[in-house]
């Protein structure tokens, strides 16, 4: 896997704001656990499993910031894993740590962010 191949791929997709594109590269069984979870849907353990799940938050997230952008800063790879540093969204600065399964999907991603 080509991790930064991957990453100009995932920023793409995201700043396209193309649902569908951003939801390729998650497996069917996608665990994302982040703070903004817990800050902008109120769950408390940060988390959300299954792709259906988390497509509809993250549809509510992009009409809720139609205005999201991205911008790259790092690319880090680890075992069937990458580690990407960008500016996110309220000009707070991630670290998404993102976990890939056989078939090259991310199954399961972790984000940090500067003070929230």
């Amino acid at each position: 896997m080509n991790a930064d191949k991957f990453a100009k791929g995932w920023i793409e997709s995201w700043n396209s704001h193309d649902l569908d594109d951003i939801m390729k590269h998650y497996s069917e069984d996608i665990e994302i656990t982040t703070p903004m979870i817990k800050l902008a849907a109120g769950i408390e353990s940060g988390s959300l499993h299954g792709k259906e799940q988390v497509r509809a938050y993250w549809e509510k997230a992009l009409h809720k910031i139609p205005d999201l952008h991205f911008e790259l800063v790092e690319v880090t790879s680890g075992v069937d894993s990458v580690a990407l540093y960008y500016k996110s969204v309220m000009n707070k600065m991630a670290i998404e740590v993102m976990f890939f399964n056989e078939n090259g999907l991310v199954n399961k991603m972790i984000a940090h962010y500067t003070d929230l």
